[in-house]
């Protein structure tokens, strides 16, 4: 079977995110994968407006040329690894308008989190596996959750900014079972959706 295209999404656009650096740990660990191919994929890049269709492009096709360019850019992947910062015990405004711009592209697709905030975006994993379930996605079990002191050694706030090898023993070993199992059902929903 061919390699799994899967696409890391940063979830935030803030000008000072910290989402870059745990988005390339991640999109390195997947791509050391033999099943993998890898690709970044930044929400900052695609100027989403707000989602103003008439309706979901389940229905109908999207009118707004960004919303376009999105829907194909993800119709390209056979997976996704969510990059999720927690705001307020929830995913991002900017990934919440990202996931509702499109529909049919997410379908029959498993995702996986690697969570980054002060309890490692445990709640916002949460709510996203639930909006993955109405978007007809598999969420995988296990999820990275950066969180506590070790949110604290590689974050600017913890003014340690220590590089990701330092948290590794930590977070490794859920990497390792989130990527085992997305690929799993990745290669599970390619088949299916052949």
């Amino acid at each position: 079977m061919s390699k799994l295209k899967i696409g890391v999404v940063i979830s935030s656009t803030r000008d000072t995110r910290f989402g870059e650096k745990p988005a390339q740990w991640i999109l390195d660990k997947a791509n050391e994968r033999p099943e993998i191919e890898a690709e970044l994929i930044d929400l900052r890049d695609f100027d989403l407006p707000f989602f103003n269709e008439a309706a979901s492009n389940l229905w109908m096709p999207s009118s707004d040329e960004h919303a376009v360019a999105w829907q194909k850019k993800i119709g390209e992947f056979d997976g996704f690894i969510f990059v999720v910062a927690e705001y307020n015990r929830s995913i991002t405004g900017a990934l919440k308008n990202a996931l509702d711009q499109a529909y049919n592209e997410w379908n029959r697709k498993p995702f996986g989190i690697v969570g980054y905030g002060a309890v490692g975006a445990a709640r916002a994993a949460e709510h996203l596996r639930g909006i993955g379930v109405e978007l007809q996605m598999v969420s995988t079990r296990s999820a990275v959750h950066i969180g506590g002191g070790d949110f604290f050694a590689v974050h600017p706030l913890g003014q340690q900014n220590k590089p990701f090898s330092e948290i590794e023993g930590s977070i490794g070993p859920s990497a390792k079972d989130m990527l085992d199992q997305l690929v799993w059902w990745g290669n599970a929903t390619k088949a299916a959706r052949s």
